[in-house]
């Protein structure tokens, strides 16, 4: 029989909590949705952005929650004779929870940051550690001040390995959450000029994402990107902080894990590398320089770790870009199909260039073309405008034949477009949906873009219905 994630006197214990009802001996799991819970787990009542889930502790309970983990104050609202563990806050109780789990592990930990490519990374980490022992790592994007305590609340005492995303979009976020992490490996996969709006500049989204070396372990590594800009000032507030260790990785000779050699195919790349001394031949099995470059992370991480660095290298063949982050699908038209590169979850100066590298990697069957279609990059500030019109020069790089652009900032980038490149521009991706579907034809190659907020996930699914997935789906 397998041990329970939490026996209840452990969890009330880490908690701090007041048990009310017939509260099982055995928790296994954590759960903050009672739409998703399964039976058995904790269900934790935290006030979210848009929803308060003392509103849902009635739905979890009757699907099956071992108990409720409650605020005192709230206890009036709730079904009586239920479940409970009740505590002053349940956010902080969550915390504590995590804080309890990370004491109880002897688990290997690595931590990923970075302004584009931390849950790519976070996702290579977790397949290529899992070749060594047991696994655990966040699931989606569980990175800010809830996800990262839920996870580490989720994590097994037997962990061999933890993974954890850790975000930010203001100054002092990360060094909390990387405290109650306590990595051995902190990973930064590049800075760039992202959530400008809050910053100001891309220095101090460095020193904001410099935070995660406040909570590294005495003998811990950073893993710096040596081709960044920001790398100097990173390695400088690395050591300031009292990191006894830096390594580097990237393209330039004097990185200390370096690509040597790159063939791309269609949806994958094959690389040489060194890492670390050792010399290695992987594929890796989603295109793009940009996933290259981060695998390079990953196998530091992996040796660093004390985990096995070739079969982790074997293990990247099986990396595929999740919805919305560059998975490829073929579509299948009357006269015969397109494929499709969805890439709608998010978008920044730094990803929009990847994105578009990716675009230009991609097989073309002509008179097929490689169309990209862009929605706002949200958050960018008073460069906002400059920033979007600067993609012209990574649109003519990558040998882009068609351009669909919705959103304000994105008319920037519209006018400097020659005609011949100019498909239809809308102030909302919406406008975009007819004219998208009736263009397409047969060897068309579609990137769709832009931030969360713009929208542009709506018209990926608008394709896919108008043109069913073939059965045949591209590696990505």
């Amino acid at each position: 029989m397998t041990e329970p994630l939490w026996t209840r006197e452990a969890f009330v214990e880490a908690t701090g909590g007041e048990v009310s009802g017939e509260v099982p001996d055995a928790i296994t799991g954590i759960s903050i949705d009672s739409r998703t819970l399964q039976p058995g787990d904790a269900f934790v009542a935290i006030k979210g952005d848009r929803l308060e889930g003392h509103d849902y502790v009635d739905a979890a309970l009757n699907a099956g929650a071992s108990l409720a983990l409650v605020a005192r104050e709230r206890m009036a609202d709730l079904p009586e004779g239920g479940r409970y563990v009740i505590v002053d806050d349940p956010l902080d109780a969550l915390r504590q929870l995590g804080i309890a789990a990370r004491a109880r592990t002897d688990a290997r930990i690595v931590a990923v940051t970075g302004s584009v490519g931390k849950t790519g990374t976070k996702e290579a980490l977790r397949l290529t550690l899992e070749r060594s022992g047991k696994v655990h790592a966040s699931v989606a994007s569980f990175n800010n001040h809830w996800g990262v305590p839920l996870t580490l609340a989720r994590m097994p005492a037997d962990t061999e390995y933890g993974v954890f995303e850790i975000g930010m979009n203001h100054a002092g976020e990360i060094t909390p959450l990387v405290k109650m992490v306590r990595p051995h490996v902190a990973i930064i996969t590049t800075v760039q000029p992202v959530h400008l709006e809050f910053f100001g500049s891309v220095e101090k989204i460095a020193q904001a994402k410099a935070e995660i070396f406040s909570g590294l372990e005495p003998d811990g590594v950073a893993i710096l990107n040596r081709d960044n800009n920001q790398y100097d000032l990173l390695k400088f507030l690395a050591t300031a902080a009292g990191v006894p260790r830096i390594d580097t990785f990237g393209e330039s000779a004097g990185a200390d894990s370096v690509v040597e050699k790159v063939s791309r195919q269609p949806g994958s790349s094959s690389v040489q590398a060194v890492i670390l001394g050792n010399e290695i031949t992987y594929k890796i099995g989603a295109p793009g320089r940009h996933h290259v470059k981060n695998s390079l992370a990953v196998l530091t991480a992996v040796v660093e770790l004390g985990a096995d660095l070739a079969l982790a290298g074997l293990a990247l063949a099986e990396m595929h870009a999740p919805k919305g982050r560059g998975e490829v699908t073929r579509l299948k038209l009357p006269e015969g199909y397109l494929d499709l590169i969805d890439e709608s979850y998010n978008a920044n100066p730094a990803s929009m260039k990847a994105a578009l590298e990716v675009l230009s990697e991609a097989p073309v069957s002509r008179p097929g073309r490689r169309i990209a279609v862009l929605g706002d990059m949200r958050e960018l500030g008073e460069q906002a405008d400059q920033l979007h019109a600067g993609l012209f020069a990574h649109i003519s790089n990558a040998a882009v034949d068609t351009v669909y652009c919705s959103g304000p900032h994105m008319h920037a980038l519209w006018e400097l477009l020659p005609k011949h490149q100019r498909a239809a521009y809308a102030e909302e991706a919406a406008g975009l949906r007819n004219r998208l579907l009736e263009d397409v034809r047969s060897g068309d190659v579609i990137m769709i873009k832009g931030s969360l907020g713009s929208k542009m996930g709506p018209l990926v699914e608008a394709l896919k219905k108008e043109y069913p997935p073939a059965d045949e789906t591209v590696a990505a």
